[in-house]
């Protein structure tokens, strides 16, 4: 087992960070880790950044990661993931939706929205994993299923198989949408595994 590991998850008010999150940390704590999560919800209702922070390992005393400290960088949206490049160290890995979720100052026609934002994170020299997450949840059956198709492409990179996390989803997810939510960790599996 390993002493730690630090998960920083990123997006936008109402992509489903924290449900990612509340997966994830589920699925290491029943794969017998301690885990610690921390979440900022910010200005999330009117489209704001939203982020949590986990940490797993061994013994894990606080759910914060300091910048540089990130193993794993889970963005659910391309200026969110450009955003945290100050968490990431050289040997971590960016899982990144390619959606571009609009500001308020770029939806009005005030800037564009900027250009180049994949090549500014790939310049950081880190493994860079780019998904179209809301295409493949909309495969699966369901768009709102985004969030669990960027957990599928994250899981690969940890360590416990795909059945903990379909285990979690199996009880954590209503019934009414755990046939398509399991399509959608499959299906973001397949990207990374």
């Amino acid at each position: 087992m390993a002493d730690t590991g630090n998960i920083l998850f990123s997006g936008v008010g109402g992509q489903g960070i924290l449900l990612a999150s509340e997966v994830t940390a589920h699925a290491l704590l029943a794969a017998g880790y301690d885990a610690k999560k921390s979440e900022v919800h910010g200005m999330a209702q009117r489209g704001g950044s939203v982020t949590a922070q986990l940490r797993y390992g061994k013994k894990v005393y606080s759910p914060l990661i300091e910048p540089g400290r990130a193993d794993i960088l889970i963005a659910f949206e391309m200026m969110e993931a450009a955003r945290y490049l100050l968490y990431l160290h050289s040997e971590s890995k960016v899982i990144v939706n390619t959606q571009q979720i609009k500001p308020p100052s770029v939806a009005m026609g005030q800037i564009p929205y900027p250009a180049g934002v994949l090549d500014v994170i790939t310049e950081k020299g880190v493994q860079v994993v780019t998904v179209d997450a809301f295409d493949i949840a909309r495969d699966a059956g369901e768009v709102k299923a985004a969030n669990v198709v960027m957990v599928g492409a994250m899981s690969a990179f940890l360590p416990m198989g795909a059945a903990v996390y379909e285990e979690i989803i199996n009880t954590r997810i209503p019934e009414r949408f755990r046939e398509v939510n399991l399509k959608a960790f499959a299906a973001g599996r397949k990207i990374t595994a």
